[in-house]
Formats: C-alpha cells, structure tokens, sequence
C-alpha cells in the first residue's frame, strides 16, 4: 500500500520564525560567492554545472507586481526571493550565493535547501518502524540531522515543470539510502502567487513504511541580504509554550510554558533582545 504525505507552506507567513533557526543565520556577513547587489538575481550562466552527472540550472518565477524567485534544482534550493520594501523598490530577503558551486562548497550546507529525507534531528541516529531498528550515519554529534550525510540539500532534483510563476522538482530517493527504508519519490513545487506569497508544496510516495519530514531552509533577512544583522527583526508568536531539548537539542518529550523564558514572544519583541539567554 502506498502512502502519501502533503504540506503546504505559504513563506510570508513565517519568514520571521525562520531567521532565528539557526545561529549561523543570524547575521548575513557576505562571503566572495553571496549575493552582491541586493536588488538583483544571480546571473543563471553561473547555475550550470554537472554534479554527480546531472545537469543543474537557475529557474526564475516572476509574477505582475514585479517580484521575482530564483530556484536551482542543485538540493531544490531557494536561492533569491526579491519582494518590494516599504518604498516599493525590490530587494533580496534570502541570503545565498551567486553560483551552483557557491552552495556546493559552503561550509554551511542548508542555505535555501529542500531538506530530507527527515528535517530536523533522529535521536542517536536510530528509530524504529514495527520490529525494525534502522542505524542512520550520525553527521551532528549523537544524532542525524536533516536527513544523514548526504541529505536532499546534495542532490539533483529533476525539473518536471517550469513557467513563469512556478516550477516543479522530483527525486527518487531509493530504498535504503542514508539508511531509510523505502523508494521515497518526491516532489517539491515552487510558486508566485498574484498576492505576493512564495509557495512550496511537498508531496512524496513511498512502497515501504517510512519516515518523512520534508521541509526548507532558507536563511531570511527581510532588510535584505547583506545589510546586516536580523537581531532587531520583531517577532510575535502566538505561543502559550513550547517542547525543550536537551544539550544536543532533542526534544526532552514534556511540554513547558513560555512565560518567565526566553521564548516569551507572545508580545512583539526583537529577535536579538533575549538571545544570549535561551
């Protein structure tokens, strides 16, 4: 029997959440390859490559009020997203770089990458489906994060689709890769909407029983790339509490409340304010 699993994101609505995911983001100091002007795209030229003997490239999306997407199908990334400012003119809200190798040999490995097969970490690398144990490669201390050592974000994905304000990707994870059971095939669409909303949507089938959580990583600075640091972004979430971890950030599996913490973010706050306290 085949299972199905769908998400659908709708970007606008949490790029605030997604600044403060990582450390590493939380300023956009440019390295020589990131994104040099930041109203512009990257140049495609620079998006065509041969990794692991598949052709890569740089799709844009546009839509009529003039915002613009890059995706390359090298880890199914969001490369650049130029929405209007407060004074209308475009800028670039998601930190990258300005070439396919720029991504592929960054020492940070996620930037605006689909992830898989699994976002997020597997605790001592292991998990169990019916009597099954399956052992994963352990790439973050302990644990696996976002999928093993070769997680989506290295692959090629194959483009299904591409017009103006959309573009479909695919890829067969086979069964047993990184460990996972299961031929995995996915599919992770990009699209503009006329409202000015990036949407992804994610689906996948699977012939065995599995685990999936699929997801993406895009760094934002809604300042634009490179103007500096997101800490005096405001945030507001409507949280009453929220799950700890422990010291390699695995859910400790009780549920706390927020208030009296540093992820008190009920009232809108600066991302920087309590940072050095969590």
């Amino acid at each position: 029997m085949r299972s199905k699993f769908l998400n659908s994101a709708l970007l606008t609505s949490f790029f605030i959440l997604l600044l403060a995911s990582c450390h590493s983001a939380l300023t956009t100091k440019k390295m020589d390859d990131q994104h040099t002007e930041i109203n512009q795209l990257p140049d495609a030229r620079n998006f065509i490559a041969q990794i692991d003997n598949k052709q890569t490239a740089l799709y844009i999306l546009k839509n009529k009020n003039g915002m613009k997407a890059a995706i390359t199908n090298y880890g199914g990334r969001l490369v650049s997203l130029l929405v209007p400012d407060s004074a209308g003119k475009l800028i670039d809200v998601v930190a990258g770089f300005d070439s396919v190798l720029g991504f592929k040999h960054s020492t940070e490995l996620y930037y605006g990458a689909t992830i898989g097969r699994y976002g997020n970490r597997i605790a001592n690398g292991k998990f169990k489906i019916g009597n099954k144990t399956y052992t994963l490669f352990k790439n973050n201390g302990p644990n696996t994060l976002h999928g093993g050592k070769k997680g989506f974000q290295d692959v090629v994905f194959t483009v299904t689709k591409a017009t103006d304000s959309l573009v479909a990707l695919s890829y067969l994870s086979p069964d047993m890769e990184e460990g996972f059971p299961g031929n995995l095939h996915v599919e992770v669409t990009y699209s503009l909407s006329e409202s000015n909303a990036l949407k992804i949507d994610y689906a996948a089938t699977t012939d065995k029983p599995t685990v999936v959580n699929l997801t993406n990583h895009a760094y934002f600075n809604l300042n634009g790339t490179g103007s500096g640091t997101v800490l005096n972004h405001l945030i507001e979430i409507k949280a009453d509490s929220y799950i700890p971890v422990d010291n390699t950030l695995i859910p400790l599996g009780h549920i706390d409340q927020v208030k009296g913490t540093p992820f008190d973010f009920r009232q809108v706050t600066t991302i920087g304010k309590r940072i050095n306290e969590a």
